[in-house]
């Protein structure tokens, strides 16, 4: 039988990382508070399932005095052969018809137990007409049924059914509490493993404790479980690259970055693994920062960066190329300060190793002071000119290090029309790409960004791009509401 099935929680005793939860249920068992209706909420493998069926226990055992039949149907439950318990995979049984049979058997009293209990996974599968049908019997159900739904959506529940159960959220389990679990699971199973191989497996399921022990299942017949019979099976995660990334991002090396990616996919790591690792060291700095009272922005702008990427890295038909526009965005110029993003134990590694490298001779120190009145430290004090051509040339600049991606996109399909002044116009063949690019919020971002990179306050004007042969672009402007007026 798979470890994940061995083990399973039989007991509130036994369920991991779900504290608040148990607690909350343990103490409406106590009090013989149980409402009719409950909704699980979390991301797989939490302990959604688990609970409900010893919830099931309680409340099939609600009132029953003969110790002989709870053992009965306690064993019924756990074996999933009570017929009183029904388990429904949502995801197969979803339909209008499906919960309509499903309703019509709620009306025949329990046959062993003291209730039904009715197991909805994957409630958020359940098509609307078909959640329309069961509100009612949510609402007001037979005394002896009880409906537990479990979704990995929640997002996805209508709020009518929502507000009809009591909700609880399953939070992802914490990593000591998994490595604890999966240790105790090798010493009863006898499997020999290095610590630090656990708490990689702990990483990796990102808060699913199952996950975790099907892959400890999965190595049980090694002689020894090590951190690279770890790697090897999931993938390396990618962290002996972030203090390459680190160092180019400090020396705004675009080509290191990209050397990195292709290493990174090479090497066959989960992009989305690298991108998560790296999060966490600059959510890491971030709180530092805040300890220290040191600026928070260029941290701020590094995680929205590293954020949206995780979210269009699913969507996009090249994974590696959203990885190499975040990082060279969090290289560019305009991040200013951009090597206060990651923490200085890497930063400083990477500085530490690269001064090791070269000779320290007496030529050293006027080296170093040529190197502080360089141009480079002087071009990024002086503002640059504002001017068309110095606009066009930070164009892409501009639209990458925009967010989030849908008004990007409609930046993309915008075109740099005029610069007059600290105001810079962009043009639009589409007014729903104009109006997107020139909400309040978007026009702000864009604005911001132009200001990191020209030292100075400049103003974003969008107009569509038949505007371009009217000579009086703030005439036209004024009398847009009055053109309206005519055409309607």
């Amino acid at each position: 039988m798979a470890l994940y099935r061995t083990y399973r929680p039989l007991a509130f005793a036994d369920v991991v990382g779900q504290d608040a939860v148990v607690t909350t249920l343990e103490q409406a068992v106590t009090q013989s508070k149980l409402s009719h209706a409950y909704l699980f909420a979390g991301s797989r493998g939490t302990g959604k399932t688990s609970v409900a069926r010893i919830l099931a226990k309680h409340i099939m055992t609600h009132g029953i005095a003969d110790e002989t039949l709870k053992r009965q149907i306690i064993k019924g439950i756990e074996e999933g052969s009570l017929v009183d318990l029904l388990e429904i995979d949502a995801a197969s049984n979803r339909g209008i018809d499906d919960v309509r049979d499903l309703i019509g058997k709620i009306q025949f009293s329990p046959v062993v137990a003291a209730a039904k209990v009715y197991i909805i996974d994957e409630a958020h599968m359940i098509t609307k007409d078909a959640f329309n049908a069961l509100l009612k019997t949510l609402e007001e159900p037979p005394d002896y049924a009880h409906f537990i739904l479990a979704t990995t959506e929640l997002n996805k529940i209508p709020a009518t059914i929502q507000s009809r159960c009591q909700c609880f959220p399953f939070r992802p389990i914490e990593e000591e509490d998994i490595v604890r679990r999966l240790q105790y699971i090798a010493d009863q199973e006898h499997i020999l493993v290095d610590r630090e191989a656990l708490r990689l497996v702990a990483r990796h399921v990102e808060g699913g404790l199952r996950d975790a022990i099907s892959l400890l299942d999965q190595m049980r017949s090694l002689p020894k479980i090590t951190v690279q019979d770890v790697e090897q099976r999931i993938g390396v995660t990618g962290q002996a690259y972030i203090e390459a990334v680190a160092d180019a991002i400090r020396h705004n090396d675009p080509p290191a970055l990209l050397k990195a990616v292709r290493e990174l996919e090479e090497a066959g790591t989960p992009l989305d693994v690298f991108l998560r690792s790296l999060l966490a060291i600059v959510r890491t700095e971030l709180h530092h920062s805040i300890e220290q009272k040191k600026p928070i922005e260029d941290s701020i702008h590094a995680l929205d960066v590293l954020l949206e990427a995780i979210r269009n890295l699913r969507l996009s038909p090249v994974p590696g190329l959203v990885v190499e526009s975040a990082l060279l965005t969090l290289c560019a110029p305009s991040a200013k300060g951009r090597s206060d993003v990651l923490p200085s134990k890497v930063t400083e590694k990477a500085e530490k190793k690269k001064s090791n490298e070269e000779p320290v001779t007496s030529a050293t120190a006027p080296v170093q002071e040529k190197k502080e009145e360089s141009p480079l430290s002087t071009a990024e004090i002086e503002a640059p000119e504002v001017t068309r051509e110095t606009i066009t040339a930070a164009w892409g600049q501009i639209v990458e290090g925009t967010s989030p991606a849908s008004v990007r996109m409609s930046l993309k399909n915008g075109e740099l029309q005029n610069v007059e002044g600290t105001v810079v116009t962009v043009s639009f063949t589409s007014a729903f790409h104009r109006d997107k690019v020139a909400a309040t919020d978007a026009s702000r971002t864009i604005e911001q960004i132009m200001q990191k990179i020209f030292k100075r306050s400049l103003k974003l004007e969008c107009v569509l791009e038949k505007d371009r042969e009217k000579p009086d672009m703030k005439e036209n402007v004024v009398n847009l509401a009055d053109a309206a007026a005519e055409v309607f």
